[in-house]
């Protein structure tokens, strides 16, 4: 015994040791390469890991375990049992791990490595690389080039089929998979022209197109593509379905749109290092997009994966190929396989059925409820970690049970209305006309007194409930439960703050990839202060020189609002790919501070909203430059140029489906532009602007202001969940199951329910048995089936759906043909039978 301490004590001093072959064989395996060496090929990746692992000294590889053990303790995306491993083999070499002690030696640094020099995470490891070459063009002009292309090309159809339910969305990696050939096409075609600045060659043509020069451009694209959501704000205020105003000028949209952009990365650039340097600051959702790239640009060593050959590339193809084809099935040839509420078709007529389980007017309950991918796909099943979707769906369930307990017991008056519609409606169940209780765009009490109040369904009532309580949840719980991560990016920060003219670095990050991004120059927060202040600029504009109706000192409020809750917020998304709004905090807060103006509302809830979600969507793209290794100083040139390209394509493209849609944000139109999220916006701008909170919360819904309590309570009580039963608490998300029950009014549970099954057959069944395959194929198969998805819905609408050229038989008829398609009954209780022919607040009451 005393020779064998003696052994390792020598060990532990060793500066490197030399092993087997067999051992290499090992790390191969671990990356999901077992198959390589066995045809005498090798993967550069790995034999740099490998060669790190020979080198690495054991007291060393002991040190970083333990320390990866503490950073990782209640990490939900840290594999479980990676860390019960490293748990064992970290306290030392003994002779209950049934291995050698040269096996243990091995396991301690290989783990260490793939820690130190890689990643913790498979998922991160499946798409990026531990090596870098800086040589690699990057910031190239035929990136640029690409990259304002395809602003233009993925801008201009997305916005127009946002207004669509269901929307197609053009997303970055259908743009990777079309911009990879035009890439190739000006490789072979452009001459090497060229000019040097500053002892730099800039050349049309510097060789082969590269995977930086790809990933630069897409995070450029990737930026615009996300949409507007001030957007939302001029449909409104323009559309005589809305609020009909006609003072809504292009200036108007162009000062207010830069304004609300540029406060988002502006806030995302002073945040970087809170959200995007942290190793634990994941980002699930932008994987596919890197695994796309790295499919597209990325040679690959022959190998087998469980029985697999085939490549990345020509996998996208085949699924891509089968996707389009397939769409063209539910979407066109026989729409009842995309909306298939099967259960209603038993007895159309029956309202409690539809109610339940029908997918277009009901609940959706329902275990098989579509065959589409553009349903199946709507919330990423293959990109979101299992863990944060079986949360959702918790909260998903939960909803439904308020939900049809609210509807049947008549809460509210909600039975005299539609179960679960973004509408607000009069006390005779017909649509709400924001126009009958304003005078210059004021609310006027007088005809408020003749008209009455709005009323909600029971969905859109669970939803704002939902959003009551999250704020309150969310500020407590994610303070407490990230609370090391916070305080070391604060001291960062405040670093930053003292020595504010120079670039941020990245000493006090430790993480392989911040090590090789500190090569770099970062942008100086300088960068980011001055665009605020341009954005300030801007939005003090739009309240002065236009009738916005609003106060300088709302925007101000706005600014302050977004600085306390962008940090929870985001480092939920980083977390658990989990997105989350402030919504409903800012409709109240502004309801309360400015009552009885719808303008004012929707001019400072633009700000507000979009701050925090567009600073989301800067620091989503600033991670995959990060994890691509795409210099900081370029992606903040090239996120610049986007937001700009992206404002007048979306501006174009707006004022365009204004003029020229007849019918849009109808529910006649003919082709489903519909404008849900439109309607959502203009419902709360009546609900919290005109009318109130205080009116809402005295007189309509009590209830709403318990909500507050009840988030915090459980905030309390979910952080002793946390303090004492630890080991299962890392999958336990209270955020996202509380974010469930936002998905009611209008979508529900069929549009959710089979990418349960999707994604837990992938990210869990797979994942867990099969993770080589699923490391090199899954996120190849998400960016596929959404491409196919995209490209074929675009060709439908313009071939067959624009100009009307429909097929009619009984496959495209019978989702509709019932109750919950909109024909019969459309209530639990009809409004007319009520009290005096008018439900809810008598007139005296308002």
């Amino acid at each position: 015994m005393a020779e064998e301490k003696l052994a390792i004590k020598q060990e532990l001093t060793q500066e490197t040791s030399q092993f087997s072959n067999e051992y290499k064989q090992l790390l191969y395996a671990k990356l999901g390469h077992a198959d390589v060496l066995s045809e005498d090929s090798t993967i550069a990746d790995i034999e740099y890991l490998y060669q790190k692992t020979q080198e690495l000294q054991l007291s060393d590889g002991l040190k970083i375990l333990q320390q990866c053990l503490r950073d990782h303790e209640d990490d939900p995306n840290f594999p479980f049992q990676d860390y019960e491993f490293i748990g064992r083999i970290s306290h030392g070499y003994t002779e209950q791990l049934n291995m050698s002690y040269m096996d243990w030696d091995f396991h301690v640094r290989m783990y260490a490595v793939l820690n130190h020099y890689h990643s913790p995470y498979p998922e991160v490891r499946a798409i990026s690389s531990p090596i870098d070459d800086p040589e690699i063009p990057c910031e190239t002009i035929r990136a640029y080039f690409m990259g304002f292309i395809w602003c233009i090309v993925g801008t201009g159809v997305n916005e127009i089929f946002s207004r669509r339910q269901p929307s197609l969305y053009i997303s970055a990696s259908v743009c990777q998979m079309l911009m990879y050939p035009c890439g190739l096409l000006l490789q072979h075609t452009l001459p090497d022209w060229g000019f040097t600045i500053f002892g730099t060659r800039h050349s049309l043509n510097p060789g082969p197109w590269t995977y930086k020069e790809q990933m630069f451009a897409t995070v450029m694209f990737d930026i615009a593509i996300g949409g507007m959501y001030v957007g939302y704000n001029f449909y409104v205020e323009k559309l005589d379905v809305y609020y009909g105003n006609t003072w809504i000028t292009i200036g108007y949209q162009i000062l207010l749109s830069l304004a609300t952009q540029l406060f988002g990365f502006g806030f995302a650039g002073i945040l970087r290092k809170i959200v995007i340097y942290p190793v634990r600051a994941v980002w699930p959702t932008i994987l596919p997009t890197l695994a796309l790239n790295r499919a597209l640009l990325k040679r690959e060593k022959r190998e087998s994966i469980n029985g697999w050959q085939i490549t990345r590339y020509h996998f996208f193809f085949i699924v891509f190929s089968c996707s389009f084809l397939w769409m063209w099935v539910p979407d066109y040839l026989f729409q009842a396989l995309s909306y298939f509420n099967w259960m209603t078709w038993i007895k159309p007529d029956n309202f409690n059925l539809a109610m339940i389980t029908g997918s277009i007017s009901g609940l959706g309950l329902n275990p098989i409820t579509s065959f589409d991918w553009n349903i199946v796909g709507y919330w990423m099943p293959l990109a979101f970690p299992f863990y944060t979707y079986l949360n959702m769906m918790i909260g998903m369930f939960i909803g439904f049970f308020v939900i049809v307990g609210l509807y049947y017991s008549n809460y509210r008056w909600t039975a005299y209305l539609p179960i679960n519609d973004n509408n607000i409606y009069t006390n005779t169940g017909e649509l709400y006309t924001v126009q009958s209780v304003l005078t210059n765009g004021k609310f006027d009490d007088t005809k408020y007194q003749e008209y009455g109040p709005p009323y909600l369904s029971a969905g859109y009532l669970l939803t704002t409930g939902a959003n009551c309580a999250l704020y309150t949840f969310m500020i407590p719980y994610v303070f407490f439960t990230e609370r090391k991560g916070i305080w070391s990016s604060f001291k960062s920060l405040r670093q930053s703050f003292f020595s504010f003219r120079s670039s941020p670095d990245y000493s006090s990050f430790q993480d392989p990839h911040s090590r090789i991004m500190a090569r770099y120059k970062e942008t100086p927060d300088w960068c980011f202060v001055i665009i605020m202040l341009v954005a300030l600029v801007f939005a003090i504009v739009c309240v002065k020189v236009y009738p916005a109706n609003t106060p300088v000192w709302g925007i101000f409020l706005m600014l302050a609002l977004n600085a306390v809750v962008v940090i929870p917020f985001c480092l939920i998304y980083a977390i658990t790919g989990y997105y989350f709004t402030l919504e409903v905090l800012v409709e109240l807060i502004i309801g309360y501070a400015i009552p009885g103006n719808g303008d004012a509302l929707m001019f400072l809830k633009a700000l507000g909203f979009n701050i925090t979600g567009q600073a989301q969507q800067y620091m989503y793209d600033q991670k995959m430059a990060h994890y691509s290794r795409v210099p900081p100083r370029a992606v903040f040139r090239g996120q610049l140029l986007g937001t700009i390209f992206q404002v007048i394509i979306s501006l174009v493209v707006i004022n365009w489906e204004i003029n020229h849609l007849d019918g849009i944000c109808t529910e006649d139109q003919a082709n489903n532009f519909t404008c849900p999220s439109e309607t959502s916006y203009y419902s709360s701008s009546v609900f919290w602007g005109v009318i109130g909170p205080k009116r809402v919360f005295d007189k309509l819904y009590p209830i709403l202001p318990y909500c507050f309590l009840i988030g915090f309570l459980l905030s309390l009580l979910c952080i002793a969940f946390k303090v004492f039963y630890k080991k299962p608490t890392p999958w336990f998300q209270p955020a996202v199951i509380i974010g469930g029950l936002f998905n009611y009014a209008p979508y529900n549970l069929s549009y959710f329910l089979p990418g349960l099954y999707v994604n837990y057959a992938f990210n869990y069944y797979v994942k867990k048995r099969y993770q080589a395959w699923w490391e090199k194929y899954n996120y190849i198969l998400s960016s596929a089936l959404d491409a196919g998805v995209a490209f074929s819905g675009i060709i439908i609408f313009f071939a067959v759906q624009y100009h009307e050229k429909d097929i009619t038989w009984w496959g495209n008829t019978v989702s509709y043909a019932g109750v919950d398609g909109g024909i019969g009954q459309t209530s639990l209780k009809d409004p007319s039978t009520a009290p005096d022919g008018y439900f809810g607040l008598r007139y005296d009451e308002f």
